[in-house]
């Protein structure tokens, strides 16, 4: 299944209580966007997740739903609450409730792109901001919580791997790991999100492809592992950071000569990611 806003794969055969999402790797910019924004190409797709929807892409083939964007981050962010809306983007928005997130131009209609480059000149209306998140983002996340939803109902556990990429400077002040920056960053919000289980289990997978595995530093986890993440009520959900460095040129978003060997070690580790859940692990582990 496939639109403007959304993709979403389904197995054939579902054997898997985990969800892949891909909340940022939509590349699909409206005609709107295209016309108000000042930015070129290249800065304009400084905020995707570019390639991560196929970084991960082996997960349907093995057991498990995958939904990815099309829609990109700089027009509506999945990763952001619907209420994070930015007063210095939108006329009438609220000023009561800015995070910092908001403060920096990261609301769920985002002001800036990478490197803090705006993206458009002057302000949304209120009702422009309503209209496209009710176009966008309500139906990303109504696909995503019945997703959710449908593996805890017929597992009796959901397991959302929540995936996106990091740009590798911002690794810079990563805890070393192996003696390298780390490559791969899991994000839990330090155990509030999903059982240590959970954790322990994917970080010696990533490990045993050769990956150096970090947790919660920098990145714990945002929107989606905070609002999808009951692990009491037995829904999972962990954030996969990839350092971009290894399977793209960042400077230009081109995919690197060896992409596909990545992507391909990826898919090992996505292999047993879908063996994890009820009958793998006990509830007790919790």
């Amino acid at each position: 299944m496939s639109n403007a806003v959304y993709s979403l794969v389904m197995p054939k055969a579902q054997t898997s209580c985990a969800v892949f999402n891909s909340p940022h790797s939509g590349s699909a910019y409206p005609r709107e966007f295209l016309s108000r924004t000042r930015l070129g190409r290249l800065q304009m797709r400084s905020s995707e997740d570019a390639f991560v929807d196929e970084l991960f892409g082996g997960a349907p083939d093995r057991g498990a739903p995958l939904l990815a964007a099309q829609t990109p981050r700089a027009w509506v962010d999945f990763n952001r609450s619907c209420d994070d809306l930015d007063p210095a983007l939108i006329a009438g928005a609220s000023r009561r409730f800015v995070n910092p997130r908001i403060a920096a131009g990261l609301g769920v209609i985002p002001r800036v792109v990478a490197e803090g480059r705006p993206i458009i000149e002057g302000k949304l209306t209120l009702a422009e901001a309503r209209a496209r998140l009710d176009i966008c983002w309500r139906p990303y996340h109504r696909v995503l919580q019945d997703l959710v939803r449908a593996q805890r109902t017929r597992f009796g556990t959901a397991i959302l791997f929540d995936c996106h990429s990091m740009p590798h400077d911002a690794l810079s002040t990563a805890p070393v790991v192996w003696g390298r920056r780390p490559e791969i960053v899991l994000g839990d919000r330090f155990g509030a999100a999903c059982g240590r289980w959970l954790v322990d289990a994917a970080a010696d997978m990533f490990a045993s492809a050769g990956f150096a595995v970090a947790r919660n530093a920098p990145f714990a986890g945002g929107y989606i592992t905070q609002a999808y993440g009951r692990p009491r009520q037995g829904c999972h959900a962990l954030q996969i950071e990839i350092d971009r460095s290894l399977y793209m040129d960042e400077a230009t978003i081109e995919k690197r000569p060896d992409f596909d060997d990545v992507r391909d070690r990826l898919t090992r580790v996505v292999s047993e990611l879908v063996t994890i859940g009820p009958d793998a692990l006990p509830v007790a582990a919790e």
